[in-house]
């Protein structure tokens, strides 16, 4: 990535002065307004184009569709299963988000991997696959955050707060809704809320806000009906939602992984799949038309319309399949607004049915607010994000108190049972381990490799114990690595062992070699690097190529260790609190 070498000033100014740093992040938050207005204009334009409805119409608000526009999906999954098939051609790596940037390598997240995924999620989204546009509206912002950062060749930390600032700014355009795009920022891609952050993170999210308004793209926020008074004894029932949210969180994460199997276990080809997918898709919304695209007019239809029972549990049902078809066969997009959607019919559900067993009335209105903000929770993660959304979409704070605390109930229970946001999950089951945005990368690049020493002196394994001693007098060494005739690692001499009366002085040093079997690697991290340390309560370990050839590297002990750990471990913290140095 190139820097600017024109402009060492202008780095140096960002870099030093909070000021500068706040006005580059209005910067980021007016070039995200700028992205989510075209990705919402194009993605309108197709739904227009593609389903006859207007520039200004929700596709899900529809009332019916025709059999050859069932087949649009389909259409729409070919495109979408072609552009992977043809980047994959030209690339070994897969596309890294801003969660997975910011947890792993430090903010750095490319510009062109962001085009690539926001194009997919407009095919995906505008042919009608139900998907939401908000991890592509995140994507395109931290992108373009990324790439002027590393131009200017910030700090890691920079750009990392940078990357949070690109999401923050893209949440806020996409809901105009400014505290919650900055509290997405903060709790689900930079990872950690501090007073250093707010003035940036807060300038991105007013500025987007402010381009979508001017530009006349700015959405219309959730409309929620009145809320009627509410009292600390409203808050009991909410409590049981929060907790029917969070099962069905786990429930919903977990079929999406399932559907993805599926297609995998069929052995058909992935160019195809996200085809099979919408034309699943399709047929479904052939019955149900408002499992098409994200929900964002069904999710007013809902929150206004009364609607029964068993009509809700149907839409509820068929959204949750539509989504994890459209998902796990291969369709780019998040379950963003799918989770707010779902929160919503959950919510009218739990009102309905609860209402004739509880002692006090439960509001429909009110149960749908509740019911879509935990749900979100459980899925995307969040607690204080969505209850600004629902702040900012009711103005009411007391309804937000009892939106927290039902938010946090589902958040505990998916925390302790499952472990993982829908980011996250999707991470795991390819292989990675992060649980959040928390910067970790750090961890990872601070090897057995960097920290060893490769000055290490062996002794043949059939050297006697006699000829040791000469070698190695009491007080010139602690421990001294032994190899074999092929010169494969075989174990640590202790020389105080090898000096012990007992031992006699005519056999080898084989008699005595410990630590055989324990050894570190040089790909291995820091921590487990340390979990072997405390496994051996060796003092001291050697350092081979690699389990197969033995071959002794380098030596590494506990002590330097701890302390490279320590050091590591207070620059990040430092970095999260804003108290980097000037210059690293």
């Amino acid at each position: 990535m190139p820097h600017l070498p024109r402009l060492p000033r202008l780095q140096i100014v960002v870099r030093r002065r909070e000021a500068a740093f706040v006005v580059l992040a209005a910067l980021i938050g007016v070039l995200a307004g700028l992205a989510v207005s075209a990705m919402g204009f194009l993605t309108q334009l197709l739904h227009s184009i593609l389903y006859d409805v207007g520039l200004m119409d929700r596709l899900s608000a529809i009332g019916e569709i025709t059999r050859e526009q069932a087949l649009i999906p389909a259409v729409g999954g070919l495109l979408v299963g072609l552009s992977a098939w043809l980047i994959a051609r030209f690339r070994t790596s897969h596309l890294v988000d801003p969660i997975e940037a910011n947890a792993l390598h430090g903010g750095r997240l490319s510009l062109s991997d962001s085009l690539i995924v926001a194009g997919q999620t407009i095919l995906s989204n505008g042919f009608g696959a139900s998907v939401g546009m908000e991890a592509g509206y995140t994507q395109m912002g931290s992108g373009i955050a990324s790439r002027l950062a590393r131009l200017l060749n910030l700090r890691r930390n920079d750009v990392r707060v940078l990357v949070g600032c690109g999401a923050a700014g893209a949440i806020s355009a996409a809901f105009n809704a400014p505290f919650t795009g900055a509290f997405y920022g903060f709790e689900l891609i930079i990872g950690v809320y501090s007073i250093a952050t707010v003035a940036p993170v807060m300038a991105s999210a007013l500025a987007a806000m402010l381009v979508t308004r001017l530009l006349g793209t700015a959405p219309n926020m959730i409309e929620v009906p009145p809320i009627p008074n509410l009292s600390a004894a409203d808050y009991f029932p909410f409590l049981i939602l929060g907790l029917v949210a969070g099962i069905m969180s786990v429930g919903i994460m977990r079929l999406v992984t399932l559907v993805e199997r599926g297609f995998a276990t069929t052995r058909c080809p992935p160019v195809i799949r996200p085809a099979l997918g919408g034309l699943a898709v399709g047929a479904i919304a052939l019955f149900v038309p408002q499992v098409l695209s994200a929900g964002h007019g069904a999710l007013h239809v809902e929150l206004e319309g009364g609607s029964t029972l068993a009509a809700l549990g149907l839409l509820f049902g068929a959204k949750v399949v539509a989504a994890a078809l459209s998902l796990g066969s291969g369709f780019r997009g998040g379950l963003f607004f799918a989770s707010l959607f779902l929160g919503v019919l959950l919510g009218k559900i739990f009102a309905i049915a609860m209402n004739p067993v509880m002692p006090l009335a439960v509001d429909l209105t009110v149960s749908a607010v509740v019911g879509m903000a935990s749900l979100a929770v459980g899925i995307v993660g969040g607690p204080l994000t969505v209850t600004f959304l629902a702040l900012e979409a009711t103005g009411d704070l007391t309804i937000s108190g009892i939106v927290l605390t039902a938010s946090i109930m589902a958040a505990i229970f998916v925390r302790q049972t499952f472990g993982y946001s829908f980011s996250t999950w999707r991470m795991h089951v390819r292989g990675e381990t992060i649980r959040s945005a928390q910067d970790v990368g750090w961890l990872r690049s601070l090897t057995v490799g960097r920290m060893m020493r490769g000055d290490v002196k062996t002794v043949p394994v059939s050297l006697s114990l006699a000829e040791f001693r000469k070698r190695y007098p009491l007080g010139s060494a602690q421990r001294v690595v032994a190899v074999d005739e092929s010169e494969r690692y075989a174990g640590i001499v202790l020389v105080p062992e090898a000096f012990a009366p007992e031992a006699d002085a005519k056999a080898n040093i084989a008699s005595i070699l410990r630590y055989k079997d324990d050894m570190l690697l040089p790909a291995m991290n820091v921590k487990h690097a340390a979990s072997i340390f405390d496994q051996t309560q060796s003092e001291e370990l050697a350092v081979v190529d690699n389990r197969l050839s033995r071959k002794v590297v380098g030596l590494l002990t506990e002590s330097h260790l701890l302390r490279r750990y320590s050091e590591e471990l207070d620059k990040a913290h430092r970095g999260a609190l804003g108290e980097e140095p000037a210059e690293e």
